[in-house]
């Protein structure tokens, strides 16, 4: 397949829709019928205070009536917007299956979200309650109720630090339930008649977008979205009411939502809270969980912890664990995909199990996985190949909030790094004209919440869904995602610029955190740089190099020497791409200050906010471009309470060494499906 013209695959017409006569079309009617089958069974835990505490499918369900019978003696109605804002906690998701029981529609909202964030999306949602985790959270609703006219009242779930709040709208989440139990001894067939007052094509949630280009949209998703959606992915992997799954990512994000309340609704399996953020890795290795779904960052972090303690180990344990790892990379992935290995390697690498590859799958917590995923962005091939020669069955998958997540996704034994596999069942897709990849599902969301202009734009009249990505097809009718359409251009010569795949090439560095190319129109290209705190960090100690803070680190010579060898590596792999070795990167710098969600520069979910960060970080860029050796800014920062502050820095601007090409690429050359992110 090409991206000169709208091709489609020949898949056989939708069939995992929910079909109208289903009587399990709701969430609240499968959390019933959990109760009833497996009421027993564990459907949650949470570790509190250093024990994991767990709770039935019976119990859920008991917990779920009396938060709605709190909620509708608060004037609860059918059709009612709720706020969830907090950790990944229980009682949050019980209340997402209350507010649904009593046809309410609830909306999360991202817990590190600043007030005026966190103000936009109850105002445009029309949010008239909210049940938040802690006094965190009530101090922004205090903060932001007067520009919130519709919200009468929240329900604060630990009452630690709030006992002299002299608000009348808030509500301790425990007296809420207890006059919910009252409201259930009076009326005890109320909540099992408003479930079934639900139907399949009624709203089930709004979650809002990232907002990388503008505020945020919310996209409206119905049952039948998500249960038709969660079946065929349920379906496609074999997964079971016995998988165990750890919710550790923001409430708010569809990934998350899908994982840890779709698919555990439709299955039945249990799903654990961690501690607190600080302790997931801890609670990870606790767990052992058998399905397990992370971004690429998260797998990055792993493995340059991994990296960091083994430079610390002895220089035995050092070398055996090299060499145990090009063994891995030998043999490892043709293992796990049972193809053919040659029989020394094998021996190997079963000697490497018991010796490397076991012992560290169970300290990261990753020895029981049978699914592991990644999307969200690209993924290095070297990092995907690292943990699939280990033997976890990681793959990758592409979704988006307006397809309630699953398009494509990696077949067992089919696994290739460079592409995020076919489209599964009942899922149609095409590649436009100008190489946009578009879609048809069951799980394409309805609309975008009061923004009619932005629906048409998104969604055709005749159901094919704009991505927004740019893609192609291979040979196996595999999709490669290029990079987002808007953000693909050319240099001033012609040849194609594509941003985020020389951003993903750096960021596979360990010491490279973040990173932003320019080049669009431009003669050539050129990065601001983020270090990764905690890799160069442990990297200064152990060359006795000392620094008192991130700046300090930053603007450290030989961190720029270590970084422009990183770029370098980098420049080399795109030279060895004909139509991707005009876009090697000719200077850069490191930025003075970490990008930051709460300065606006990175979206909720560390998506970059590309036309912010050209805008704040404009004279940096232009030093970039007009040869200057250093480059003055003045940023304005927020701080942890709140607070305002200006960071002033004159930074160092580094020449990059351009790495030789065998062929001279040809303009408006199209990107070979080598060089594609997956």
């Amino acid at each position: 397949m090409t991206r000169d013209a709208a091709v489609s695959l020949d898949l056989p017409p939708p069939a995992v829709a929910v079909p109208a006569s289903d009587p399990l079309n709701t969430f609240p009617k499968l959390l019933l019928t959990h109760a009833r089958r497996r009421p027993d069974r564990p459907a949650m835990r949470e570790k509190d205070y250093g024990i994991w505490q767990s709770w039935s499918w019976a119990e859920i369900a008991a917990e779920v009536e009396a938060l709605a019978g709190a909620l509708k003696t608060l004037g609860f109605e059918r059709g009612d917007k709720l706020a969830i804002i907090g950790d990944n906690r229980p009682r949050l998701y019980w209340a997402i299956a209350a507010a649904q029981a009593l046809g309410g529609v609830p909306v999360p909202v991202y817990q590190d979200s600043i007030a005026d964030e966190m103000a936009y999306v109850l105002d445009h949602a029309e949010v008239r309650f909210a049940i938040v985790e802690d006094q965190e959270q009530v101090d922004k609703l205090v903060q932001v109720k007067e520009r919130c006219a519709l919200l009468e009242a929240a329900i604060f779930c630990d009452p630690r630090g709030l006992r002299h709040y002299p608000q009348p709208w808030l509500h301790d989440y425990q007296q809420a339930v207890e006059q919910g139990g009252a409201f259930k001894r009076k009326h005890p067939a109320f909540f099992a008649t408003a479930i079934a007052g639900g139907n399949g094509s009624d709203t089930a949630i709004i979650l809002y977008t990232s907002g990388t280009t503008g505020r945020p949209k919310g996209v409206v998703l119905s049952y039948d979205n998500l249960i038709s959606t969660a079946r065929a992915a349920i379906e496609f992997e074999g997964l079971s009411d016995r998988e165990e799954v750890l919710s550790y990512l923001p409430m708010a994000w569809i990934g998350e939502h899908i994982f840890s309340y779709v698919q555990a609704y439709c299955a039945g399996f249990c799903v654990s809270c961690p501690e607190d953020g600080t302790t997931v890795m801890a609670d990870l290795r606790e767990l052992g969980p058998t399905y397990f779904f992370a971004p690429p960052r998260i797998f990055e972090t792993i493995l340059t912890q991994v990296m960091i303690r083994m430079e610390d180990a002895a220089w035995f344990k050092r070398r055996l664990f090299r060499y145990f790892l090009g063994v891995a990379k030998r043999a490892g992935p043709a293992i796990l995909e049972r193809r053919p290995v040659r029989l020394h390697d094998r021996l190997l690498y079963g000697l490497g199990r018991l010796l490397v590859y076991g012992p560290l799958k169970n300290a990261l917590g990753m020895s029981r996985i049978r699914v592991a995923y990644t999307a969200g962005e690209a993924i290095g091939p070297d990092l995907f190949l690292f943990y699939r020669s280990l033997g976890i069955n990681l793959k990758q998958l592409y979704g988006m909030t307006e397809s309630s997540v699953f398009l494509c996704i990696q077949k067992d034994g089919e696994v290739k790094p460079d592409t995020v596999g076919p489209p599964i069942p009942g899922v149609e897709m095409r590649i436009a004209e100008n190489g946009e990849v578009m879609f048809r599902s069951p799980g394409a969301f309805q609309s975008y919440y009061k923004n009619p202009a932005a629906t048409a734009e998104a969604k055709a009249p005749d159901g094919w869904i704009h991505t927004g990505d740019a893609g192609f097809f291979d040979a196996d009718g595999e999709l490669t995602i290029v990079d987002r359409a808007r953000d693909v251009g050319r240099l001033a010569e012609g040849s194609l610029f594509a941003p985020k795949f020389i951003e993903n090439k750096l960021k596979f560095f360990p010491y490279i955190k973040e990173a932003v190319v320019f080049g669009d129109g431009r003669d050539f290209v050129v990065t601001l740089i983020n270090i990764d705190l905690e890799a160069v960090g442990n990297w200064a100690e152990r060359g006795s190099l000392a620094y008192a803070s991130y700046q300090e680190l930053a603007g450290n010579e030989l961190v720029c020497d270590l970084v422009q060898g990183c770029i370098e590596q980098a420049n080399r792999d795109l030279a060895a791409e004909p139509s991707l070795a005009p876009s090697q990167i000719r200077r850069f710098l490191i930025l003075h200050k970490e990008l930051d969600a709460d300065d606006g520069e990175l979206t909720r979910t560390r998506k970059v906010r590309r036309r912010i960060i050209a805008e704040r970080y404009q004279s940096l860029v232009e030093a970039l471009y007009c040869g200057a050796e250093t480059g003055r800014i003045e940023t304005e920062v927020t701080f942890e309470d709140g607070r305002k502050g200006v960071l002033r820095a004159e930074l160092a601007i580094r020449d990059v060494i351009i790495a030789p090409t065998r062929h001279a690429p040809l303009p408006h050359q199209e990107m070979p499906a080598e060089a594609a992110v997956a």
